[in-house]
């Protein structure tokens, strides 16, 4: 039985975890459906349609559009969707043109947002004179797009962490666009500068955009409603001490959409205060459930290990690579390594120009990031003298046993997905099924990702602490060496902005929420890494399971940007970079 403990235990945290997440998400009787709807010139529209029980064409209810930001899908503004819900109101959580399941690609039609406005204006359930926009970061474009489209075809809006200064068209900034605002801005956004044409978040009151958008030539007051209500032209700011990834992930930012949305939208069945929030736990219960996606992983490859188990430890153990500070120092420089050249090759990454075959620019940027690095390892190993461990015997049975692996893993995906609607996140951090298109973007990226693996964790193993060492020395050898470098990069970003309302690089905000992803991820694919090393004696196995992981895992996630019939754009939050 305990061949199968791990396996079992996968599954049972993933039940566990897209149960609880379904319960919280569907709480009073909330209905959650996967939808599509068309768009012009051909896209198709993906979203999910949150329905509180009772709502009806004879009952109807007021509804609001949410909004994800830039490289980011629908599930990521499901803390709005479920607490808006649980008051009575419809939502839609769009995915923006080029993200997600929509089609198209980033800034086609408007980012989506007229055709999303126009979609839930048709459904039966929905109070067509009491709809309200919400976007986050450049999840305001579809908001303004939608709201040029339609000037009276909704009441109110709410844009957290965002501007007109991320839109990829110019769009108007006065006190008539968009309607009846509430802005939530935290004073630790990372994209003040960008934005607001401010150093700080905490200052971004007194910048000349914010009071051109309020109608005053004095900074604005927190909390204080300028305009009017009645004539669509109301305005409130808040600046709660959060930072851009958190607007949409606090009580604070949640809260403030609420209460904005039930004072200014009538008709929602059942209202709550602002405070009361449940969302947390649906994000608990998919972050099971990834946790669960893991250890599931281990469990099969365990499973189809076994019957090999006394032929891989027959063969001839590798040293462990060089022995005493020469270790370490080599862990050190290994860890070090990927983030400090994070930035600049990102940069360089930006000369990689979205085609068809490789369309999504931020993931052109990671595998020119990925391969450089490997070169860089190749080099660090010639020069530390690392020893590299035989070539595997079975490495036609290791390699389908690393792809049945990630095929189980992606069906328990497919499974929640199907069965609770949810995937398996938490906060930034995403895993997606893949519909055709994307599965042809993974594909094509899995080629650099492989070399990437092959090469990067030939050298980790070959250097990783022999196994009298002990398992969990091992362990923590690789999570430190995938993973260590960016945990420093992040305490050194975040500490200088707790403490000065900057980052250490302010052009670089992207990149920085980009880099938090590589924390949880590389600590993941370094356990994965360990556990098969230990059963096989080989990296092939954790190079082909890490590359298939992350192609899918960006690919599913991130933003397409060429098309055949739209333009390229690349919006303001990216530009900054290049």
């Amino acid at each position: 039985m305990r061949r199968f403990g791990l396996f079992g235990l996968g599954w049972l945290l993933i039940l566990a975890g897209a149960f609880l997440a379904h319960v919280i998400q569907t709480s009073g009787g909330t209905k959650v459906t996967d939808v599509r709807f068309p768009g012009p010139k051909g896209v198709v529209m993906s979203g999910l349609l949150y329905t509180p029980a009772g709502v009806n064409a004879a009952h109807p209810a007021p509804a609001v559009l949410v909004s994800h930001g830039y490289i980011n899908t629908r599930e990521m503004q499901s803390p709005f969707a479920i607490e808006l819900s649980r008051r009575g109101f419809v939502v839609l959580a769009m995915d923006m043109t080029g993200h997600g399941y929509s089609t198209g690609n980033v800034g086609a039609n408007g980012f989506g947002g007229p055709a999303a406005l126009a979609y839930l204006q048709t459904l039966p359930g929905v109070d067509r004179a009491n709809i309200g926009l919400e976007g986050h970061s450049l999840g305001g474009a579809p908001v303004y797009m939608a709201a040029l489209s339609q000037p009276q075809g909704y009441k109110s809006t709410v844009l957290e962490g965002s501007s007109p200064g991320l839109l990829g068209p110019a769009v108007p900034v006065n006190t008539q666009l968009p309607r009846n605002l509430a802005l939530v801005f935290g004073q630790y956004d990372e994209f003040a500068g960008l934005m607001w044409k401010s150093p700080k978040g905490s200052d971004v009151a007194k910048s000349q955009g914010i009071q051109a958008l309020f109608g005053t030539d004095k900074p604005v007051v927190e909390g204080q409603v300028y305009g009017d209500l009645t004539a669509g032209t109301a305005r409130v700011f808040y600046n709660p001490p959060v930072t851009h990834p958190w607007e949409h992930f606090s009580k604070a930012g949640v809260g403030r959409a609420v209460d904005w949305f039930q004072n200014t939208l009538s008709g929602a069945g059942t209202p709550r205060d602002p405070s009361d929030q449940i969302w947390i736990w649906k994000e608990v219960g998919t972050l099971t459930a990834f946790m669960g996606f893991v250890v599931l992983m281990l469990g099969t490859f365990q499973i189809l290990s076994q019957p090999l188990v006394t032929r891989f430890l027959a063969m001839e153990e590798p040293e462990g690579g060089q022995q005493g500070l020469s270790r370490w120092l080599g862990l050190s420089i290994t860890a070090a390594l990927p983030a400090v050249t994070f930035f600049p090759f990102m940069k360089l990454g930006g000369l990689f120009v979205p085609m068809q075959q490789f369309p999504q620019y931020i993931q052109n940027q990671l595998v020119v990031w990925a391969l450089l690095n490997a070169g860089l390892a190749l080099v660090l190993s010639w020069i530390m003298r690392t020893k590299i461990s035989k070539r595997p015997q079975a490495w036609l049975r290791v390699s389908l046993m690393a792809v049945v692996t990630v095929a189980v893993g992606y069906l328990s995906l497919v499974l929640s997905d199907r069965i609770f609607k949810v995937d398996f996140r938490f906060w930034v951090l995403g895993l997606k099924p893949l519909d055709q298109a994307h599965f042809a973007i993974f594909l094509a990226y899995l080629v650099p990702w492989i070399v990437y693996f092959w090469v990067t964790l030939r050298a980790l193993t070959a250097a990783l602490p022999p196994r009298s060492a002990g398992a969990l020395t091992q362990y923590a050898y690789a999570i430190f060496a995938m993973a260590g470098g960016f945990v420093a990069l992040l305490l050194v970003q975040y500490g200088y902005l707790f403490e000065t309302g900057m980052l250490l690089t302010p052009t670089e905000p992207l990149n920085v929420i980009v880099a938090i992803q590589f924390v949880p991820l590389m600590t993941a694919l370094a356990i994965l890494t360990v556990f098969t090393y230990r059963r096989t004696r080989t990296h092939l196995a954790a190079a082909i399971i890490c590359a298939l992981i992350v192609s899918w895992y960006i690919s599913g996630g991130t933003a397409i940007h060429w098309s055949k019939d739209f333009p390229m754009a690349i919006p303001g939050a990216a530009k900054a970079k290049t």
